[in-house]
């Protein structure tokens, strides 16, 4: 009997850097493939009626992440991505919220297939990131199919 499963898992590296240039600070945390984001996968196998991913958004909502999930809870912020990169079985999606995008107590992020509403398909929450009015906050988000 032949047996295979698909997984898909991800993980964010977020960056806050100081006006200066400095990196204040750096974390890697693991997310949430919701059942939206699934759905949109496998509707993309058959035709492209969906878009693709296009869009970060970050927030200062703290309720868990759960597979329901279909907005960030207090959303802060949302940017376009800045690169979008397929390397064999993983997408890396990079995006920035620069001086006065997102500013406060950030404490989750969502990946999204439109400026604003749409299909998400990722949501994590972490321990809080303070982004300063005047730092910038860059994610890489991980996509991976094993």
């Amino acid at each position: 009997m032949i047996q295979d499963s698909i997984k898909m898992t991800g993980e964010l590296r977020i960056t806050v850097t100081n006006p200066e240039g400095n990196i204040t600070q750096e974390t890697v945390i693991p997310n949430l493939v919701v059942t939206a984001g699934k759905n949109l996968i496998a509707s993309r196998l058959k035709d492209t009626t969906d878009a693709a991913m296009s869009h970060m958004a970050i927030g200062t909502g703290t309720t868990a992440a759960a597979a329901g999930n279909t907005a960030l809870v207090t959303e802060a912020g949302r940017v376009a991505l800045t690169s979008t990169t397929v390397t064999a079985n993983a997408v890396a999606y990079v995006a920035t919220f620069g001086a006065g995008t997102g500013t406060g107590a950030i404490t989750e992020a969502g990946l999204f297939n439109a400026s604003s509403s749409g299909t998400m398909l990722c949501r994590t929450v972490f321990s809080v990131i303070n982004k300063g009015a005047a730092d910038t906050l860059g994610i890489t988000w991980t996509v991976t199919v094993n």
